[in-house]
């Protein structure tokens, strides 16, 4: 493998790199730096979550600026903030030795005046998310006509949060000879089409097979029911008493719920969700940094783009509902050469949706039966044991005491000193576990007893379905475009060949029939019809109206354009999607360290 240096780097990005601890370029490095340094022409790269994107695009962009301008000549466009302030900071650390070369990184969320007296000063390389990039550009404090390069990092996940206006704004700023590369963890269909209609023949660079997972790894899958998903999920963290990962959940609600019952429970747990204000996920993501958390509970959107190497489990409380969305979860663990564990908490009705990401990651998962609190108290009481062996005695702090200690437990022997010690720190532990149910048991009325359906949603028949090339992605953007609210929660979707199904939160069930009723929306060209239905999800039948039905008799229409036309990249802004929420009361947990201040 070559070195930094042999790909055409000068010397000053190298003594910045030797600082950071970078020995030698990985593989999609190796490949993408050359190549920008050497071509003018368009790249789409691939490349795994965890290899190395941030530096692949910005050493070669950093190398070939001219620090002389002070012009705005590099925009990275990232889908989150957590995401673009990670690589404006890797970029600041990588041109330390550059005194000339500033970076600007502007997000939502932030003050924005502070964001354009820093680009009056000039900044030749910016980074931000589409929405202030545009607001910016709007406000002509944000002058792209001497672009070069436009980047678009993690270009699926903006083509999931609907984009779409933004993006074409962006592109409309920057002159058409810039250099557009395009990275990607994974390569949908519509990430694609990005290339085709934005890019002019473009190279393909890749690090191991599109999509595919990270052989550092393994993936697995727990049977639950409703009722026994969160108990399961509190078994993955009693039986990995050292458990640093993240929990994903589909809602904003649904994280905040789950993060808040690990809480109570005396979990060193948080939740990062777009409800928090920048100040309050700079915070969580501090501790989260620091250990100071153990369990991070978060959204898909919020997670992207977290720079943290040594995570040991991601678990899927809920599976995602764009299955390309399961390999950037996994990819949040096997860092850095480490391995990891992707753990999938799903019920049988949900086991289905485990094959199609089978054959994304080209892995299969493991059925791995749900802890048993036996197996949990072993692995407790010998993780204790091994943190006595290994504790450090400073004999001269507590020599003192020793004498007095050693005449109160004189009458002790060794074993039945061991029995007491073991017995004072663990005795809670093994009453709570004593006698706790077969969570593996999915036929016992303890386990399965309760609704699986979500009694905070609301479950909607739409009359579009494959045929009509409907997927959840265009859904959720045609749900959006009828502006029903800034809050709204889109929950579970089902795609079936003529229509669908799809849930909104209950708050919002008249707004979504009155939004649907005088916007008139078509898709494709196909006039759109809603209900509220009753039917069960998964039934082939036809909905039980409730309320009535609107556009019954309309005919389609073949006079409008398409509204996912090939000048898009995808779709307004979704809310972070949901699934139905267990309405099981989680039991008081034991055991497990307490939460840190």
């Amino acid at each position: 493998m070559s070195t930094f240096l042999d790909l055409g780097l000068q010397e000053p990005i190298n003594r910045a790199l030797t600082d950071l601890g970078y020995e030698k370029p990985t593989v999609i490095q190796e490949k993408a730096i050359p190549q920008i340094i050497s071509s003018t022409e368009d790249l789409k790269a691939f490349a795994q979550t965890g290899t190395g994107k941030t530096a692949a695009f910005s050493l070669p962009i950093i190398e070939l600026i001219d620090q002389t301008s002070v012009q705005t000549q590099a925009i990275i466009l990232s889908p989150t903030r957590e995401l673009a302030v990670q690589i404006g900071n890797n970029i600041e650390g990588f041109s330390k030795y550059l005194p000339n070369l500033k970076v600007a990184t502007v997000y939502g969320g932030a003050n924005i005046e502070e964001q354009i007296r820093k680009l009056k000063k000039g900044a030749q390389i910016v980074v931000g998310t589409p929405g202030r990039t545009v607001d910016l550009i709007k406000r002509r404090a944000l002058k792209l006509g001497s672009v070069q390069w436009l980047v678009l990092d993690e270009a699926d996940e903006m083509l999931n949060m609907g984009f779409k206006d933004e993006l074409d704004q962006v592109l409309e700023a920057t002159p058409d000879s810039k250099q557009t590369l395009l990275f990607s963890a994974t390569f949908p269909r519509e990430v694609e089409e990005i290339a085709r209609n934005y890019m002019k023949n473009p190279v393909e660079i890749t690090s191991g097979q599109k999509n595919q997972g990270s052989d550092n790894v393994s993936h697995e899958y727990y049977l639950v029911t409703e009722r026994t998903r969160y108990p399961a999920l509190k078994r993955v963290a009693d039986l990995n008493p050292d458990i640093y990962g993240i929990v994903f959940c589909r809602t904003r609600r649904e994280t905040q719920e789950v993060a808040n019952n690990l809480i109570r429970d005396g979990y060193n747990a948080d939740a990062l969700h777009g409800d928090l204000s920048q100040a309050q996920r700079d915070s969580v993501m501090e501790k989260f940094r620091k250990k100071n958390i153990q369990i991070l509970v978060a959204t898909d959107v919020a997670a992207r783009g977290l720079d943290v190497n040594n995570l040991t489990h991601v678990i899927n409380h809920k599976l995602p509902d764009q299955i390309e969305n399961y390999n950037h979860r996994s990819g949040r663990t096997g860092r850095a050469g480490n391995k990891g564990i992707s753990i999938a908490l799903v019920t049988k009705k949900e086991q289905g949706k485990l094959r199609p990401i089978e054959r994304i990651i080209k892995k299969q998962f493991v059925h791995t039966p749900v802890p048993s609190g036996k197996e949990i108290c072993q692995n407790q009481l010998f993780h204790l044991i091994d943190k006595v062996h290994n504790t450090e005695v400073n004999t001269e702090q507590i020599e003192g005491f020793l004498p007095g200690i050693y005449e109160k437990l004189e009458d002790l022997s060794r074993e039945e000193l061991i029995q007491k010690f073991v017995s004072l720190e663990f005795n809670t532990f093994l009453s709570y576990y004593e006698n706790a149910p077969d969570l593996n048991n999915l036929s016992s009325k303890e386990n399965s007893r309760g609704s699986s359906s979500n009694e905070d949603m609301t479950r909607f028949f739409i009359n579009l379905g494959r045929k009509d090339r409907l997927n959840p992605a265009k859904l959720i953007g045609l749900i959006n475009d009828q502006n029903i609210g800034d809050k709204i929660e889109i929950g579970a979707i089902d795609i079936l060949d003529t229509f669908s199904f799809f849930e909104i939160d209950k708050t919002f069930e008249k707004e979504t029939l009155d939004a649907f009723a005088a916007n008139d929306p078509d898709f494709n060209g196909r006039s759109v019809n809603i209900e509220i239905t009753k039917t069960n999800r998964g039934g082939g039948g036809k909905p039980r109206r409730n309320g009535g039905s609107f556009n019954d008799n309309r005919k389609r229409r073949s006079d409008k354009q398409p509204t996912d036309g090939k000048k898009g990249f995808g779709r307004k802004r979704s809310s972070e999607t949901s699934s139905r929420r267990s309405d099981s009361k989680p039991a008081a947990g034991f055991g497990r360290k307490r939460r840190r201040d």
